[in-house]
């Protein structure tokens, strides 16, 4: 699990980095830093449940706020999302939005429940 734990949280220092070019990047860096972190300290020791969850709460927080257009862009019939890395719709940059949070959300649960000490 160690080797997990370690692999998140490059995984997660990578997607900040490629934040760079996103028209709102300091909030997806701040973010994947965050997850990135917490993933780093989970690796090594046990985290407390306070340092998820005001993570847990803003990933919430952001797909409810994004969850509109995530049902736009099933009724549209899913399409595609990664055919470019330029979003040249609206609803291409909110799904993938939506998409990030939700791995990030899971990957917090996934700290819950496996390093937190109770």
């Amino acid at each position: 699990m160690k080797t997990l734990k370690i692999t998140l949280s490059f995984l997660f220092i990578l997607f900040a980095y490629f934040q760079w070019n996103d028209p709102d990047p300091l909030l997806w860096i701040i973010l994947y830093l965050y997850i990135a972190l917490v993933s780093g300290i989970a690796a090594f020791r046990h985290i407390s449940k306070w340092l998820l969850f005001p993570g847990m709460a803003a990933c919430v927080i952001g797909l409810a706020f994004l969850m509109p257009d995530f049902i736009e862009w099933l009724q549209m019939g899913s399409p595609a999302i990664t055919d470019s890395m330029k979003a040249e719709e609206p609803h291409i940059e909110l799904t993938r939005e939506f998409l990030g949070i939700g791995i990030s959300l899971l990957v917090l649960f996934y700290h819950y429940f496996r390093s937190v000490k109770r």
